[in-house]
């Protein structure tokens, strides 16, 4: 019954120790109870607790043996009244994340150069002083336009979404909305819905620059980037002018080299046409067909030279062996024509008919044996001198042994 226990009232006896303890007695109008909250447990503690503050704690009663006294061993330490709030906060951060409105996706860019920057907070604040300080530093020529907005109190959410929403329609580069830091109830301005749904609607780009680097709020959530402090917010937004001016003269030079390459080489590129136009122009055309054609006519002058001396060292060459060859082949053809000729004679009917031969013929042909004719036939007898007809009285056959006709 006596564990997760709840007490609220005033710390008093404060002491940090250098083990990293905590020690302290709580306190209201009509009692004290002593507290400690180990080392291990000091993440319970978000804020610097001093003597004085009213808080609320959680803890366990346990009796320390050595004092025999009762004490709270404490694991959460809050400022009274802001428990409450800080619940409250932490369930309209739970809704406003499942319906997307963190979602990176939504998040727009912060330009680099921004000429007219809206300022949503207190005019008489810290935070509008730090900005304005930062910008004539950083560029006087950036300019600043502020809503006076109600950054705590009663109404101050609805002044700051009002102010979002009328800075929207000035047609800025960037918007600020932000304020110094303070405690939890001092920033509920800015973890209020109607703050959170104004930003997300702003079609400007925010920035978030509330509290403290340590404080962090729904609207930081919804902006589009978190500032941890308005002069943050200043240094993120206000470009440096004379890191533009020298950015301007770097991009210059850098223009201005890379346009005399490109002249360079465009000029090259001209000049590279200009000879492919006159390689091609009908003057050049006609050169380079008459030096080809000189060129040839020289090739071919000396291929024929060369070829006819070649053929001259192949006559030289060859000429006595084919001399030596037709001498052969002619002594070899005489001889071969005397031997046709003394067949030839040997053959000639004439040289048999001077022999004492006859040529026989009977009706126009040759007669070459006696079967050829029978008696009574008319035959003719051609002999060197002369013809002569006679006719067949007798014929004798051989193959019958003689038999007569």
């Amino acid at each position: 019954m006596l564990r997760s226990l709840k007490v609220s009232g005033e710390v008093s006896n404060l002491t940090y120790h250098a083990s990293g303890h905590i020690y302290f007695t709580l306190k209201d109008s009509g009692a004290a109870m002593k507290a400690v909250m180990f080392k291990s447990k000091r993440s319970g503690l978000t804020y610097p607790m001093k003597a004085g503050d009213s808080v609320v704690v959680t803890g366990t009663m346990g009796v320390y043996e050595k004092g025999g006294t009762y004490q709270l061993y404490v694991s959460r330490i809050e400022p009274a009244g802001e428990g409450e709030l800080y619940a409250k906060v932490m369930k309209l951060k739970e809704e406003l994340s499942e319906m997307g409105m963190f979602d990176r996706s939504y998040k727009k860019p912060i330009p680099k150069y921004n000429f007219h920057i809206g300022v949503v907070t207190a005019s008489t604040g810290a935070a509008i002083h730090d900005i304005m300080q930062i910008t004539a530093r950083r560029n006087p020529h950036v300019r600043i336009t502020l809503y006076p907005a109600l950054v705590q109190g009663e109404g101050a959410a609805h002044s700051v979404a009002q102010g979002i929403q009328m800075m929207d329609s000035l047609g800025l580069d960037v918007l600020i909305v932000g304020r110094g830091g303070g405690a939890l109830e001092d920033l509920m301005a800015f973890n209020d819905e109607e703050v959170a749904r104004a930003i997300f609607r702003c079609q400007t780009p925010v920035v978030s620059a509330v509290g403290h680097e340590t404080d962090t709020t729904i609207a930081d959530l919804v902006a589009d980037l978190r500032a941890p402090t308005p002069s943050a917010a200043a240094e993120l937004c206000v470009f440096s002018y004379e890191a533009f001016c020298a950015d301007l003269q770097e991009a210059g030079r850098k223009l201005s080299s890379a346009m005399q390459q490109k002249l360079l080489s465009e000029e090259m590129q001209i000049s590279r046409l200009r000879q492919r136009m006159l390689a091609r122009s009908p003057q050049s055309r006609l050169r380079q067909l008459m030096q080809q054609a000189a060129l040839m006519e020289e090739r071919f002058g000396h291929q024929i030279r060369r070829q006819s001396e070649l053929y001259r060292q192949r006559i030289r060459q060859y000429g006595p062996k084919f001399s030596s060859a037709m001498g052969h082949k002619l002594t070899m053809s005489g001889q071969k024509l005397s031997f046709l000729a003394a067949k030839l004679d040997a053959a000639s009917p004439i040289k048999k008919l001077a022999g004492g031969w006859a040529y026989v013929e009977h009706d126009e042909k040759r007669v070459v044996q006696a079967g050829d004719v029978n008696r009574g036939d008319e035959i003719s007898l051609q002999f060197q001198d002369g013809r002569i007809k006679a006719s067949v009285t007798e014929k004798i056959m051989e193959e019958d042994h003689g038999r007569k006709e």
